[in-house]
């Protein structure tokens, strides 16, 4: 019979027996997983052989909890202040050339020695740094998202799935700093435009507006879209593999529209006194070569069908990736070029055609809207209007093809409008900003048409219009500023972009470990610790103090 921490061990030679001190055994009051287990193991063994169990030690070690939490031992988040990592935001982080060089080398694929972690504390879990990586940089299908997100803006994770990173930290500014933010400049850009209509057009000459709103405004536009294209340029160098997740978002996608977009609402609405009345052709081609790069992409995908097609993804923010055609329409008139307008004019009347009646149609393949009725629906109104304008900058005139498409926008407006309870209630988000530029077009619309039929319906219709939008942008601008710098919740952490590829139940991850682990042969001997470490957890034990010595050491063998 041999004490508990003890064993005995014969010499060849002799017949001594040595008895030879091992660690204490831990008692666990409550089953643990397979992967938490493995978390706590490289705890221990990073504090060192010789270290001694302190008395806090048992709170240092934390169970990893499940929904809307990290992942785990999968993506190294083990919180800890002894050495272990609390998030691995590297996953996210662009990769260098010399980085994939040499993650590609046979002595790392081969032995497992990590050029980059050459102490072997890459992260809490036996995965490996390089094939977290390979799956990390893989594009998460279109499907994934609808299945792990939910929300108008599929912002919000369900709470049956686990993410990536942590959610009990705040992450890295650059990583919560969402393509949404170029909503703000479509805001600030299409009022340039609106307060150059008021000042100038005939039909609201009886206002008297000042040149210089349109001049201050135009000002703030540029300053908000170069802070926030250079926030988004350091996003895009330092953390590449977010941006590649924001690309493959069903709804985000269409915000990589929004920067030229709003490019194209400054050239527009420029004051006469700082630009000339015609600009040059090649701030248009500059413009609209990356909308037109994205168009063929996305509409390409939208026409060959597959995973991505249109009524798969078709949501309200599918008329961004429309709009922008009508919006360089119009830009192609102020330069002189009348073909190229009519060119995209007639790309994006078809194409807003599909988009309408998609949403419209809601066939079975199609994710379905939320029930509750969101700000989201204002993108309705941003194409017809945006149309309408482009057919006038075209041709001239405002005539019926011009008052279609305008009408068509009129009813959308009074659709939302009686239905005005249905915005009540819901969390203030950056992303409201795009959903302002609708109705300043539909604004801009009204004065066109009030331009067209001078009469006191319709200038008081588009002086209403334009104070409801104004008065929008004024109340969001003011939001902004107080939940940036005073709440600061502007900016939480970005669930949406951590969501894993694939769904896989803990059991099924747990077999994926375990499978790696036998694999390995390096890691063999860890395998079989975590085994022992896992058999001792599970197994329940129930010491009694006041008990014989005999039947103590009875309970301690049988353990």
């Amino acid at each position: 019979m041999v004490p508990n921490g003890e064993t005995s061990h014969k010499g060849k030679n002799s017949g001594e027996v040595r008895q030879i001190q091992l660690p204490p055994l831990h008692n666990f009051s409550r089953q643990v997983s397979l992967e938490t287990g493995f978390a706590a193991l490289n705890a221990e063994e990073n504090r060192g052989k010789n270290a001694a169990f302190s008395p806090r030690g048992a709170k240092d070690r934390r169970i990893l909890s499940r929904n809307g939490k990290s992942l785990g031992i999968t993506t190294g988040a083990v919180a800890g202040a002894d050495g272990v990592r609390k998030g691995d935001f590297n996953m996210f982080r662009t990769k260098s050339a010399l980085h994939k060089q040499l993650s590609m080398l046979p002595i790392r694929k081969e032995s497992g020695f990590d050029l980059q972690n050459p102490d072997g504390s890459s992260a809490a879990g036996g995965g490996g740094e390089s094939g977290r990586e390979e799956s990390i940089n893989q594009s998460v299908p279109a499907g994934r998202y609808f299945a792990a997100l939910r929300g108008p803006e599929l912002d919000e994770v369900k709470d049956s799935e686990d993410i990536l990173l942590p959610t009990d930290q705040i992450w890295p500014f650059l990583l919560r700093f969402p393509i949404n933010c170029f909503g703000i400049c479509l805001g600030l850009g299409s009022q340039t435009i609106l307060w150059q209509s008021l000042s100038t057009n005939p039909a609201m000459s009886f206002l008297h507006i000042p040149p210089y709103i349109n001049t201050a405004i135009w000002f703030l536009a540029l300053l908000t879209l170069v802070s926030v294209s250079l926030t988004y340029a350091l996003k895009t160098a330092f953390f590449l593999e977010a941006v590649r997740r924001e690309y493959f978002h069903p709804v985000r996608i269409n915000f990589f529209f929004a920067p030229w977009i709003s490019c194209m609402f400054l050239a527009i609405g420029a004051p006469p006194s700082l630009a000339p009345a015609r600009p040059h052709p090649a701030v248009w081609c500059a413009l609209f070569a990356p909308v037109f790069v994205l168009e063929l992409k996305i509409y390409g995908q939208w026409l060959s069908g597959g995973k991505r097609r249109l009524c798969k993804l078709a949501n309200p923010s599918s008329h961004l990736s429309v709009v922008g055609n009508f919006v360089g329409a119009v830009l192609a008139a102020r330069v002189g070029w009348g073909e190229a307008g009519k060119f995209l004019w007639a790309i994006g009347i078809a194409h807003y055609l599909c988009v309408f009646v998609t949403l419209y149609q809601r066939l079975p393949t199609s994710q379905t809207l939320p029930k509750e009725l969101h700000p989201v629906y204002c993108m309705f109104i941003a194409t017809p209007s945006a149309a309408s304008l482009a057919w006038n900058a075209i041709y001239g005139e405002f005539d019926a093809v011009a008052r279609t498409f305008y009408f068509i926008a009129l009813f959308l407006y009074t659709s939302l409008i009686v239905r005005i309870n249905f915005f009540r209630g819901f969390k203030f988000s950056v992303a409201w900003w795009s959903y302002t530029f609708p109705m300043t077009t539909a604004s801009m619309a009204a004065i066109k048409y009030a331009e067209e039929v001078p009469t006191i319906l319709s200038k008081g219709l588009a002086l209403g219009l334009a104070l409801i939008s104004s008065a929008i942008v004024s109340s969001l601008f003011i939001s902004t500023l107080l939940h940036g710098f005073v709440w600061c919740s502007l900016f939480p952490n970005d669930l949406a972009i951590a969501i894993s590829r694939s769904k896989h139940s803990s059991s099924a991850r747990n077999i994926t470990i375990a499978k790696d682990l036998k694999s390995a042969p390096a890691s063999r001997s860890r395998y079989d610790n975590l085994r022992r470490w896992a058999k001792k957890s599970l197994i329940p034990t129930t010491i009694d103090h006041h008990s014989s010595g005999h039947d103590s050491d009875e309970k301690r063998c049988t353990i």
